[in-house]
């Protein structure tokens, strides 16, 4: 499993980051790990070292402000 130590971001995509509110870019990085698992939603939890309830409650606030939340593979 990677950790924060392994990752070396490239310098534009972090300043990208510079500006938005943490809530977004927390959310964007939940979606985007669960588009990357094909909607395993266990898979993304243990991925961003979240409870899997943590994970679906977040997921349930995000569809209630009507994000479109990817579901998971056939």
């Amino acid at each position: 499993m990677l950790s924060p130590y392994d990752l070396h971001p490239d310098p534009a995509a972090a300043l990208q980051l510079v500006g938005l509110q943490a809530a977004d870019v927390e959310r964007e990085l939940i979606l985007a790990t669960l588009r990357t698992t094909h909607g395993n939603r266990t898979h993304a939890a243990a991925i961003l070292a979240i409870s899997i309830r943590t994970l679906r409650n977040k997921l349930h606030e995000y569809a209630e402000d009507g994000v479109d939340i990817p579901l998971p593979a056939a």
